[in-house]
């Protein structure tokens, strides 16, 4: 099968813009779900020219929706393409969507890019997202733009925002009692950055659990994870008797 790279190269259809560096990134992550039943979100059409590559990458079997605030993209809807007209802003109007659609496997945000866009589109989706599914925010090279509300440090920015979900993977070990596990720990098995890609690999978790195999051969030797796996413990109890 030809390459996501291989496939824009050879693209005529309606325009499509991306950072040339995403392609390697897809692969990654989208390669699994060629030729299977697939169903995608994605936020921002511009001029169509993306839903059209996705197509030819995945197969026949997936199905697209699309959503976007300018009403003449509307026209742009073809087979196995639904459009959406609306503001990603407006979470009323994202859960009216996500009413209408099965559940995604994957959602792709390549809409207007402002910090408030990001993260309320974040917010609004994600828990809707399919169990095994993946979360894709692009271009956030514009959480350093101030045009967009971004800035270096910039509170509010969406790779500020995304920094401190990373705590919420670690949940389960943390000592503080004001620190406490919740749907972001329990749903997300990684969240990876990259330069103007922010991805999130969705997977229903367990705390985790510590696994020995083999018996001890340096009897004086203290294990250096005992006083972990019993703060984790006890972390669990707490947690089940919330």
């Amino acid at each position: 099968m030809k390459s996501l790279r291989e496939i824009f190269n050879e693209h005529s259809g309606n325009l499509i813009h991306k950072l040339d560096h995403y392609f390697e990134i897809y692969e990654r992550y989208f390669e699994k779900y060629r030729d299977k039943e697939l169903v995608i979100l994605e936020i921002g059409i511009s001029h169509g020219g993306s839903f059209q590559i996705w197509k030819k990458y995945f197969g026949s079997k997936v199905k697209i929706y699309a959503v976007d605030i300018n009403p003449d993209c509307k026209k742009l809807e073809e087979e196995n393409v639904t459009i959406f007209i609306g503001s990603q802003e407006d979470k009323n109007f994202l859960s009216d969507i996500i009413k209408q659609i099965p559940a995604p496997d994957l959602i792709i945000d390549d809409g207007g890019h402002t910090m408030k866009q990001q993260i309320v589109t974040f917010e609004a989706l994600y828990q809707h997202l399919k169990d095994d599914g993946v979360y894709v925010c692009e271009d956030t090279c514009t959480s350093y733009w101030y045009e967009y509300g971004g800035g270096l440090h910039r509170r509010g920015s969406f790779i500020e925002y995304s920094k401190k979900l990373i705590d919420s993977l670690y949940a389960w070990h943390s000592e503080s009692k004001k620190f406490k596990v919740n749907d972001i720990t329990r749903s997300t098995n990684a969240i990876h950055f990259y330069d103007s890609m922010v991805i999130f690999e969705k997977l229903r978790r367990k705390a985790p659990e510590h696994v020995t195999k083999g018996e001890k051969t340096i009897a004086h030797n203290e294990d250096p994870m005992a006083s972990q796996r019993t703060l984790l413990h006890k972390i669990i109890k707490k947690v089940k008797s919330v």
